[in-house]
Order: structure tokens, then sequence, then C-alpha cells
């Protein structure tokens, strides 16, 4: 077969086709994915040919696994789906999983587990290693090992010139695909580490925000996360649930504020025991669980829907200010249905490693999303944003969520200008510009 322009054998769509639209639906289905030709890829020279396609046409070209993190809407060009390419390899004696391209973490926890072992997974099942990873990777126990880029062993990418690569630590490539967000090629597979965790003390703390008052949970969270251990994981979460059949009784209209929790040690009970007196419970799931029902802590819904959002990477956490971010995006507010999540960082992550994951000195990230229209959601989030800017370091390339004309704050200068040098080298046609 001819890489260089042959797609004859491969699984082609184009507008029209009756499998196109499903082929190119995502998680994410607030931005139209219209390309000119869809490559529906089995195996890493499927990718190779559709990138020599793209390039000897000079054809924009991407990748879509799962469709979660979507970068905005994109017409023409080239689209590799990569869905099919779900091979999982576990190395027990190792402590390493090879995983390919579409493979989603929910796999990946499920093959590990007979094993004793476990990935640096974040909170959904549903959402891709690849992607994920490639953005640095903010897991559930993340205080404690890091970041999941942090444990790549290797990565095979298809660079933008068209050349399959095996990327190893200390090669420069390494470096910028681990973090520096998408450009430099389409990686077709991952060798990971895995860590010895069977199970874990989490859950989630949830109060009724009409009850207890938001604010004074959220003063009570960051004084508590000056207390943890560096091994204890959470987050601080508000999110105004509307009033469907769908949604369980206990959240249904509800404005829920919650802390969740992850931790591999034995005295968690104790740990929490300051957060139960916040106020009232509305539910409280903190226990001992294994580590194959970790989704559970934050239990994100895997229904796809349309959704706009940002990231600040915060050196301090002005609870003041990150106060009026709750009143601007609560229930009362009366724009879109937001939901704001606050990372405790720091522990591991803080950690250095031979990657381009950015602002590693932050103490605190906070993500703010909108359900439905962007320009609703960014006349929302932008000023709420502005109010933490004094102590605002960044954003994480892990959650900027229809943004793709913003590029400012994802690294520091230094960085991006090491990482714009990476892709002239190995896309010297832009190809991947998307």
């Amino acid at each position: 077969m001819d890489f260089s322009t042959d797609l004859t054998l491969l699984s082609v769509l184009t507008p029209g086709d009756p499998a196109y639209d499903a082929e190119v639906a995502g998680f994410q289905t607030g931005f139209t994915q219209r390309p000119d030709l869809v490559v529906a890829a089995s195996r890493a020279g499927d990718v190779v040919a559709a990138v020599r396609h793209a390039a000897a046409r000079n054809l924009s070209v991407r990748a879509q696994a799962t469709g979660h993190g979507l970068p905005g809407a994109v017409e023409g060009g080239v689209l590799v789906t990569t869905s099919r390419m779900d091979g999982v390899t576990i190395d027990a004696a190792a402590r390493t999983a090879r995983v390919e391209a579409g493979v989603r973490w929910g796999q990946v926890v499920a093959a590990a587990a007979p094993h004793g072992l476990a990935p640096l997974n974040g909170s959904a099942p549903s959402v891709g290693v690849v992607g994920y990873t490639l953005g640095g990777g903010l897991g559930i126990l993340a205080r404690t090992f890091g970041y999941a880029a942090d444990h790549v062993r290797s990565l095979d990418v298809v660079t933008g010139d068209g050349r399959p690569r095996h990327v190893t630590p200390g090669d420069e490539l390494y470096w910028g695909l681990l973090g520096g967000g998408h450009g430099l090629g389409i990686v077709t597979a991952l060798e990971i580490g895995l860590v010895p965790v069977t199970t874990l003390y989490g859950g989630a703390l949830a109060f009724d925000g009409r009850r207890v008052d938001p604010a004074a949970a959220l003063r009570a969270y960051e004084a508590w996360t000056r207390t943890v251990p560096s091994t204890l994981t959470s987050s601080f979460a508000a999110v105004p649930y509307p009033d469907l059949p769908a949604l369980p009784p206990h959240l249904r209209g509800r404005y829920v504020v919650s802390v969740r929790v992850a931790y591999t040690g034995d005295d968690g009970e104790r740990l929490v025991a300051p957060l139960r007196e916040i106020g009232p419970a509305l539910s409280d799931s903190l226990r001992v669980l294994p580590y194959t029902d970790s989704h559970t802590i934050h239990s994100d819904p895997d229904v796809p829907h349309a959704y706009h959002g940002d990231s600040a990477v915060l050196g301090e956490l002005d609870v003041r200010a990150a106060a009026e971010v709750l009143a601007r995006t609560g229930p009362d507010a009366g724009g879109p249905m937001c939901v704001v999540q606050i990372n405790h960082l720091g522990g591991a992550l803080a950690t250095p490693a031979p990657n381009a994951v950015p602002w590693r000195e932050g103490r605190f990230l906070l993500r703010l999303l909108a359900v439905g229209d962007r320009e609703a959601a960014r006349a929302v989030l932008d000023p709420a944003f502005a109010l933490l800017a004094p102590h605002t370091l960044g954003r994480s390339p892990n959650f900027a969520f229809g943004t793709q004309d913003r590029t400012e704050g994802l690294h520091a200068a230094e960085t991006t200008k090491r990482l714009a040098g990476l892709r002239s080298s190995y896309d010297p046609a832009s190809l991947l510009r998307n």
C-alpha cells in the first residue's frame, strides 16, 4: 500500500455518507466538526496514510478519539478518528500499560485491577487516555502521584511530516508532547506507568447550597486544605442542577455544593471530620472503596452535551473573590447553568518532570464550565475569571473548552517559544494547526 496518497483500502467517509455524522460526533455536542474527509483509523498505519494524504494536498489534519476536549468548530480538512484503536496490554511485572489512541480510562482501570494496579486516570471513565495525558492529566490521586504525563514511558506518534516515531524520555519531542497541547503529531499509542493501588478512601460530601452558605463552605474548604497531607487529593464544586426527572431525586432543582476526596491512607475518617462541621449533609458517600469504583467520587455525567469552559491556575485562592465567582455563576445569577470546580494542587504535582506541563507552582485550579451557547457562556465566564486575575498564573491545557482562539496563558513565554520551534521542525507545513 502506498501510504503517501492511497486511502482506498481504509474506511474513508465524506459528507453525505450515511455513517458520516455518527463518525464525527463526540461527547462535546456544542461544536460542529465538518471535515471534507474522515479516516476511521484501525491501526497506526492508517494514521500515517491519512497524514501523508493531507500533506500531499496541503490539507489541515486533526484527530478525535472520544470528542470530550474538542477545541471548537472546525470546517474542512481531514479528520482522523481513532476510537477503533482500543487495545490495552498490561505488563504487571513492569507495572505498565500500553494503550492505543482510542482507549478510554474505564478500560484501563478494568484491565489493571486484576493485577492489583491502577492507572492515574481522571474522574470520568469515558474520557480518552491520550488527549487527557497530552494535556497533563490531573487525576483523582494527583497530589499523591503527580500528573499522568509524568508517568509516560513512551509514545508512538505520527508527526506532521508524515513520519511514525517512537518517542522516549530525553527526546525533545517527548518533552513537548506531554503538556504541550496539540499540534506536534497524532499519538497512536502510549506506554504508561501504573501504581499499586487497589482501594482508596474517597467519595463526596454534599450540601444544599440554599441551606449552607456556599461562600462559608468554600472558606472552610480552603482552610481545611492547609491541614491535610500531601497525599490527599480533593476538590470543591458548586453545581445548580436543573429540575429534571432523569436526575436522582436528591439533586433535582438543587444547588449542590460539595467536596470530593480521594486518599490512599488509612486515617481518612479523621482527616475529613472538619468537613462534616460545615453543615447538615445532603449526601455523604465518603468510604473505603475499590479503585474500580473511583469514578463514583465525582459521578461525572456520561451523556453527550454542549459545554464551554476555561480554567485558571492560581498561586493562591482569594476566597473573597472566589465567593463572588460563586455568586455570579449560581442559580440566582440568571445566566446559563455553570459548574464551578476548584482543585487543590500541590503535593506531587509540584515536582518537576521532563515535560511541558505548565504552572506546577500553582496551589489551586479554578475550572468554570457553562452549559449551552458559547457567547452566553463567555459573557459569564470571562468576568468571573477576571475576579481572580491577580492570583492567576495561567491556564490548564486540559480545561480550555471552546477557546481555540486563545492561546495566551497556556504556557510561560519560554515554553511557548520552545514548543513553536518543535512545531516548525515536526510539522513544517502547519497541517496540525487545528
